[in-house]
């Protein structure tokens, strides 16, 4: 298994016969490709805790299945709507818990809300039929949305660029192609020869460990550099172009991303570089007013201290600090690419174009 391109797994996809959540455990990654079967809600939210599936649109559609499995498994006894719809609330909000900032995971588990509240005068086997339904198709939107990033994020470059990107928002963060990785993907599938730095992205090294794998696997040139050395491979001239995912976009543009990213945003204007933000709708919230609303998760302090080391590296009873994320201000983002198109400043004007163009959209295909 191990000798295959990471590019031809799946990083979420669904076993209905076996009743499972099939995923690829990225805390072993690079050193072992290991594919992970969940059938129970618990071990669900553990992946998702303990980041074996991670990245904010892999997590909405590991929570999409979760959610599903675990309605199947509660419309094994003998249930009214009601009691149905009680436990499938509990289970629902169970896995919301897992992490807080990526809007995703919300935003999946409430659309698969929608679908039992809709159906709610079904019988219970019919709804979680329309679950299955709407847990797939969450699953295959993410494929559309990251393409259409990719797409158009590629227009944006030319062959042999220089990019620079943060943590993972490969394919391994998303079900295929990723987001800020799209238009690495898509131009690798062309024929294009890019050169990617990137980040190793502390404390937890999604760049070194995910994205530096999958795009290395897919025979892109790639080049992994510690978080601090940004600025002077951006002083180099070697960076032509900055692309990064999000986990929560607010209503004026302000991009929650993996801690680190608000520094590169700032060293991005400084030496003229465009900053691009790849962010699917499912992840901007129109709710949230600005970066300051969106709560950041605080991670265990032995990922700083303990976690990639043979002995502590610092001493015992020390203060850590570990947020997971910070937001880039949207005056320093160049443009959000999303899969309706590109938002340029003001965003708080074109983000509520890209949504009506969603919903136009949305009503040609009715």
């Amino acid at each position: 298994m191990a000798s295959k391109n990471i590019m031809d797994f799946d990083t979420v996809a669904l076993d209905d016969a076996k009743g499972a959540l099939v995923i690829i455990d990225q805390t072993k990654l690079p050193n072992e490709l290991k594919i992970l079967e969940l059938t129970e809600l618990k071990d669900i939210w553990e992946a998702i805790y303990l980041l074996r599936v991670r990245g904010a649109p892999a997590i909405g559609v590991a929570a999409a299945i979760g959610i599903y499995l675990a309605a199947r498994q509660i419309s094994a006894g003998d249930n009214d709507f009601d009691t149905f719809y009680s436990k499938f609330t509990e289970a629902k909000d169970y896995l919301a818990s897992s992490r807080p900032t990526a809007v995703n995971l919300f935003w999946a588990l409430g659309r698969m809300d929608n679908v039992v509240k809709a159906n709610s005068d079904k019988s219970v086997e019919k709804i979680v039929e329309k679950l299955r339904d709407e847990a797939v198709e969450i699953r295959e939107e993410d494929i559309r949305v990251c393409r259409s990033i990719g797409e158009y994020g590629l227009t944006l470059i030319q062959d042999g660029c220089g990019i620079l990107t943060h943590c993972n928002a490969g394919q391994l963060a998303t079900v295929k192609y990723g987001t800020a990785l799209a238009p690495i993907h898509l131009g690798r599938e062309r024929g294009y020869n890019f050169r990617v730095f990137a980040d190793e992205t502390r404390p937890l090294l999604q760049g070194a460990r995910l994205t530096a794998y999958e795009l290395q696997s897919n025979g892109i040139d790639t080049t992994v550099i510690c978080d601090n050395m940004a600025s002077q491979v951006m002083k180099n001239g070697w960076i032509d172009a900055i692309f990064v995912g999000c986990d929560r976009v607010a209503a004026n543009g302000d991009a929650c991303n993996k801690i680190g990213t608000s520094g590169l945003a700032i060293l991005a204007k400084y030496y003229g570089i465009p900053f691009y933000v790849c962010a699917p709708t499912s992840t901007i919230d129109m709710t949230m007013k600005r970066g300051e609303d969106i709560e950041i998760e605080e991670r265990p302090s032995h990922e700083v201290t303990e976690m990639w080391y043979k002995q502590r590296m610092a001493p015992e009873g020390v203060g850590v600090y570990n947020p997971a994320f910070d937001f880039a201000d949207n005056e320093l983002i160049t443009a959000i690419i999303t899969e309706y198109g590109i938002a340029r400043p003001p965003y708080s004007a074109s983000l509520k174009e890209i949504f009506a163009q969603k919903e136009l959209t949305r009503h040609v295909g009715d």
